[in-house]
């Protein structure tokens, strides 16, 4: 008995001990305050503990992408601290997913909610068991943000995912107009499961020259960003759209950006009209940020839009980088200025949750046809309920804009300066790129800014591209521009010396 009662109080005072330290961890991220200013402590990045940590992982998993190891119970703010204690300012921001900062105290606290913790422990397949505060969670964060025209929400799990499931939404929407209130018929039912025609019929999804659409296998049948994605993959023979390829200054090049976006609508509607199957749905980003920062203009997508119209096809917008507010609007495409919305708009990344809106149109004829188990997660649209709060209540999209319009007024300057190395600075909000002559120049570009404390990314063959946080200021940018011009007069003095 005295055994079992010593027993019993060890196990009670461990769960106080650790219940102590697991709360003083939590004080001690909540106290964490910005640097000033990077610090940089060794000699390279990744330094020792990254490199050795690095090692340890990569006999169980693939590590030849790591950039270093991160330290995220240092990390704070616009600042990312990797294991050697070196202190960056983050303007890549894990790929752009990282939407109001390292640590935010309104984002802690709604992963120590109680409500959290239920989510976590309990998982519920959503589609069959909804939580009772399913709805209301859904209400307070992705239907507060939810595009103009576009009244009801599938939630995923990834940005890839969020592609996919639109584009089963296509499908069975361009199905279910062709066959009116006619059930599956016999030749249906059993053709499917052979993987053939009428039941599995022809019909695809066009998408554009130099887009990213993710990785799982329909959304990769869209993506044209990078041979090396594709490779090896079994891949359906969608069409391929021309995407404008703008020139710069646009105040210079009007007239031909004009009728280059011009020439590309002409192809778009040509394929649509002609492909050797009927095309359900268009995929378009509003800025093609893995193929290289590509942009286009307004009066562009307005005529994507209409051509869709037009012909029946549906049109789905592909926020998943772009949006939750990083190009000065929540989403990009309420920049375009559509007489009619988008049939579909799918996100992830800064929204910390995935999926797409849509209209009752695309709710399929039949319950379990666009479906999984999770079908999202609660514990995922808690988070993005405290980052739509900040964003709102924290006035970030006025933030933005005018951090945007700070940084650009700097970057331009310097690419007049810098003209052989920055090039075409672009963008929105802090959505912004500028390219480089060479992907050799901007690896080193990339690697001597890490080294001066800042952590940047690039996309497509050239581009640099920015994809901070929307608590990005002014005093931010100065902190990287006084490093950016130190780097840049280097690799002059490097390549170019007088």
């Amino acid at each position: 008995m005295l055994g079992r009662i010593n027993s019993a109080a060890a196990s009670a005072a461990g769960k106080i001990r650790s219940t102590s330290v697991g709360n003083l961890g939590a004080r001690m991220i909540s106290q964490l305050a910005e640097p000033r200013e990077p610090q940089v402590v060794t000699s390279e990045i990744p330094g020792p503990a990254s490199t050795s940590a690095l090692e340890k992982l990569s006999k169980i998993q693939d590590t030849r992408a790591a950039a270093f190891v991160a330290d995220y119970e240092k990390s704070v703010g616009n600042y990312i601290v990797d294991a050697d204690g070196n202190q960056l300012l983050d303007l890549y921001c894990q790929i752009a997913s990282i939407p109001v900062g390292y640590n935010n105290e309104a984002i802690l606290q709604a992963a120590r909610s109680d409500q959290m913790a239920t989510a976590l422990a309990n998982r519920p397949a959503l589609g069959v068991f909804p939580s009772a505060d399913w709805a209301q969670l859904l209400e307070e964060s992705l239907m507060r943000v939810k595009p103009a025209g576009l009244d009801m929400v599938f939630t995923s799990a990834h940005g890839s995912d969020a592609n996919e499931l639109a584009y089963k939404a296509a499908f069975m929407h361009y199905a279910r107009t062709r066959r009116g209130d006619k059930m599956f018929s016999a030749a249906e039912l059993s053709s499917v499961m052979d993987n053939q025609p009428p039941g599995a019929p022809e019909v695809a999804i066009l998408s554009f020259a130099a887009s990213f659409h993710g990785r799982t296998f329909g959304a990769l049948s869209t993506t044209r960003s990078k041979a090396l994605h594709k490779l090896d993959i079994p891949a359906f023979p969608w069409p391929r759209a021309p995407f404008p390829q703008l020139r710069y200054p646009l105040d210079k090049y009007s007239e031909e950006n004009a009728k280059e976006e011009q020439r590309c609508l002409e192809e778009t509607e040509r394929i649509l009209r002609t492909n050797a199957v009927p095309v359900a749905a268009i995929i378009v980003e509003p800025v093609q940020s893995e193929g290289g920062d590509r942009h286009a203009s307004p009066e562009f997508f307005r005529g994507l839009r209409r051509i869709t119209n037009e012909l029946g096809v549906l049109m789905i917008v592909d926020e998943v980088q772009t949006g939750c507010a990083a190009t000065g609007t929540f989403w990009a495409h309420e920049q375009w200025g559509l007489e009619s919305p988008p049939d579909m708009v799918t996100f992830s990344k800064k929204m910390q949750a995935a999926g797409f809106y849509h209209t009752s149109d695309l709710v399929p004829d039949q319950p379990y046809r666009n479906f999984n188990t999770w079908m999202g997660d609660p514990a995922r649209a808690l988070l993005a309920r405290a980052i739509v709060a900040e964003v709102i209540d924290k006035g970030l999209l006025a933030h933005v804009r005018a951090t945007g319009d700070y940084f650009t007024s700097h970057l331009k300057p310097l690419a007049v300066r810098y003209h052989r190395l920055v090039s075409n600075v672009r963008g929105t909000g802090t959505f912004l790129a500028f390219d480089c002559p060479s992907t050799e120049m901007r690896t080193e570009l990339l690697h001597l800014m890490r080294m001066e404390g800042v952590n940047m990314g690039g996309s497509g063959e050239t581009t640099v591209r920015f994809r901070p946080m929307l608590t990005l200021s002014k005093s931010h940018v100065n902190v990287f521009l006084t490093r950016f011009e130190s780097v840049l007069n280097k690799m002059y003095q490097k390549h170019w010396p007088q």
